[in-house]
């Protein structure tokens, strides 16, 4: 003979559905923001690109600085767009996008005065990131960021298995052009870096960034190394609306 559940049986079990579904959110949500070395990763898997965010889609907050003496950024100070980009010197996809799609965008847009390309640390794959990173603030204390920046994105590199050593680095400063290596050590491990590094990153946590690279267009965030097209069709309705 069958029975019908009462009503406070009925409640209890709604209660722990719904406490399930909660407690399922949370832990994807861990999941999501806990992955890889260093608590976070560009990589979801061995053959996976990162998520992207289509143009118009959402519209995040413009951290644009435009700061004259900036030698982490290039283009017009004044340029209708901006993109603003976190990177790690060891993540796989933001090489990528340094060998792919940068290059493309400095000629067909930064060279016009449409774009202006900012750079922001945001290293997360551990020891050799930070390192890396504070070497690039002295780079560029000479002038030299971005030849830096290409000559540790020139190819792939191994994370955290002595490619980004401190007297790796050096050489790689060397092959930059930075004049002074004695100063670029000193500059690599002193404070000013240290805050610089930091300052970055605490810039992308708190809009909620945890993976790389991450980008900004006028605000616009796009998610990692997407095809050269979807990085000029937000430039292009980016520059279109400030014209307007």
């Amino acid at each position: 003979m069958s029975t019908t559940p009462t009503k406070p049986a009925s409640r209890r079990r709604l209660v722990i559905i719904v406490l399930a579904v909660v407690l399922a959110g949370l832990l994807t949500g861990l999941v999501a923001l806990v992955t890889g070395e260093g608590g976070r990763t560009s990589e979801s898997g061995p053959d996976s690109a990162p998520a992207s965010v289509s143009p118009g889609e959402q519209t995040g907050p413009d951290l644009s600085r435009r700061d004259k003496d900036d030698v982490h950024a290039m283009g017009r100070r004044n340029a209708p767009v901006v993109l603003v980009e976190y990177s790690d010197f060891q993540c796989p996809f933001c090489g990528k996008f340094a060998r792919d799609t940068e290059p493309e965008l400095i000629k067909k847009y930064v060279k016009k005065g449409v774009l202006r390309i900012e750079w922001r640390d945001f290293p997360v794959f551990g020891e050799e990131s930070v390192t890396s990173a504070r070497a690039g603030y002295a780079a560029g204390q000479q002038g030299r960021f971005w030849e830096f920046h290409d000559a540790l994105y020139a190819e792939p590199r191994r994370r955290n298995a002595g490619e980004f050593a401190p007297g790796k680095l050096v050489e790689y400063a060397r092959k930059a052009g930075v004049a002074d290596l004695e100063r670029f050590r000193t500059d690599m491990n002193g404070e000013a870096a240290r805050k610089a590094v930091e300052r970055d990153r605490e810039e992308g946590y708190k809009i909620g960034v945890t993976s790389t690279p991450a980008f900004l267009v006028n605000g616009q965030p796009i998610l990692g190394a997407q095809p050269t097209e979807t990085f000029a069709e937000a430039i292009e309705k980016a520059a279109a609306e400030e014209a307007e």
